[in-house]
């Protein structure tokens, strides 16, 4: 009973603009197929810019692996706690408590029409606990989309990378540069190039990671 009320509350206090967008959003939705999409690429080839478009266009949530362990380590939800205690000794997060990440978004109404999968799995173990869950809940991966980009061109759009760490915003020296050479545009903070990527020397390898999806039995490479 106190849920509903909740519920009730907290719909009373949206605007009556973002309840109206949000129901023709979903009515527009219903007509779409269901599709459940994973990207693969090295940085910079292009997986945060299609990610956008793919997912407006077929009405998906966008899972980032990275972004969705910050959110449960700030929720501090159970696997975030977990994760957290793994973070802080200098582990690394265990394949089932990022399984288990993504296992909990998937109930959010906003996955309802499927879901894009950026930044994993990255490894063959990694693709078959996924496809185990995604078969416990009786569906499959139905694409991997493949990023190959040329090497000169990675290049490029890596080396001139910028970042305002502490909300994550990004910018290029040539493709999208903050109005302020090295400051950002929202806070006027600083902006660190990522140094990673600074020297060609340190550029990470470009692979293709044919074999950590090979497991997925549905995909289908496109």
């Amino acid at each position: 009973m106190a849920s509903a009320s909740s519920s009730s509350l907290n719909l009373e206090n949206v605007p009556s603009v973002d309840l109206m967008t949000e129901l023709l959003r979903r009515m527009k939705c219903s007509s779409k197929p269901d599709k459940r999409v994973i990207l693969v690429g090295p940085p910079g080839s292009g997986k945060g810019t299609q990610s956008p478009i793919i997912k407006d266009e077929y009405c998906l949530c966008h899972l980032a692996t990275g972004d969705m362990l910050r959110a449960a380590v700030a929720a501090k939800s159970p696997l975030g706690i977990k994760a957290k205690e793994a973070m802080d000794k200098g582990e690394l997060v265990s394949d089932d408590l990022v399984v288990g990440i993504i296992d909990e978004a998937l109930k959010k109404p906003s996955c309802e029409k499927g879901f894009i999968l950026d930044g994993f799995p990255r490894t063959e173990v990694q693709a078959q606990k996924l496809d185990e869950m995604l078969e416990k809940r009786g569906v499959k991966v139905d694409k991997v989309l493949n990023f190959a980009i040329d090497d000169a061109i990675l290049e490029e759009r890596i080396t001139g990378r910028w970042i305002h760490p502490s909300s994550g915003r990004t910018y290029h020296s040539k493709f999208a540069p903050p109005k302020v050479p090295g400051v950002d545009d929202v806070i006027p903070h600083y902006l660190y190039l990522l140094s990673y990527y600074a020297n060609a020397k340190c550029l990470p390898p470009v692979v293709v990671m044919m074999s950590c999806v090979a497991s997925l039995s549905a995909a289908a490479w496109v």
